[in-house]
């Protein structure tokens, strides 16, 4: 009779959730984060898993009936799949702040005047700490420049000042009387206007949008980065080495 060699058994080792420490546990929590989207009107990027992506914001956060409505255009294109696939990721920014949860249950309702996209109040949440890299405000007196075609109306060219730069990102200001710019969107053939020896010709990654505080008017836009090669790289880190470098000086004087 011949022995049996013991299998060895599977392990019961739980898996490990690597976004655990990021998701908000707490309900309350998680609900008073989602109002404070809706009071402050944060531009949402809403995407679903075959891609694509739309702009919307959140108007309404029932914790009674368990859903929340989103204002959205009812003509966009990336709204069907959305709703075919009854499931979509909606991310914003509550200041330094990236807020995500995902949307399940969805359902267009058209009123007279807009559409909403209701959905199943969100059970999870999840809260990352932007800006890893740091990031240079820039002077009003110096003025550079992110250029670029609208990508909505191709006959005009904007010039948006920008207001701080790091390695991987800037911040654009988008003033009152300008056509939006839809979020989610890559911005091909960007030229980044530094300085008189600084000009980088790049791509910019429209992801986040937030209104300025008084006095100041018109929109904030969070950019990324996304096709700057090496040496346009070592061009901006340099920049911002010698300008932080220059500011020191003055400060001294």
């Amino acid at each position: 009779m011949g022995f049996l060699t013991p299998r060895a058994k599977p392990s019961r080792r739980p898996a490990v959730d690597a976004f655990a420490q990021f998701r908000v546990d707490d309900a309350r929590e998680r609900l008073s984060l989602l109002r404070q989207l809706r009071d402050q009107g944060v531009p949402l990027v809403v995407s679903g898993p075959a891609g694509g992506a739309l702009s919307a914001s959140l108007r309404s956060v029932d914790f009674e009936r368990g859903s929340v409505a989103l204002d959205v255009e009812p003509g966009d294109p990336a709204l069907r799949p959305l709703i075919d696939a009854d499931e979509a990721t909606a991310v914003g920014y509550l200041e330094s702040i990236k807020l995500q949860f995902d949307l399940h249950e969805l359902m267009l309702v058209r009123g007279t005047r807009d559409s909403t996209l209701q959905a199943r109040l969100p059970d999870q949440l999840w809260r990352f700490q932007r800006r890893a890299a740091y990031r240079l405000r820039t002077l009003d007196r110096q003025s550079p420049t992110a250029s670029f075609v609208h990508p909505v109306l191709p006959e005009m060219r904007l010039a948006l000042r920008i207001l701080d730069v790091s390695v991987g990102g800037c911040a654009l200001l988008l003033p009152e009387n300008t056509p939006p710019v839809p979020l989610g969107m890559t911005l091909h053939g960007a030229t980044l206007a530094l300085d008189a020896g600084t000009q980088l010709r790049t791509s910019l990654l429209l992801q986040h949008a937030s209104s300025l505080q008084a006095p100041q008017t018109g929109m904030r836009l969070g950019c990324e980065l996304p096709e700057l090669d090496a040496d346009g790289r070592r061009r901006l880190q340099r920049y911002i080495d010698q300008t932080q470098k220059r500011r020191r000086l003055l400060a001294q004087e």
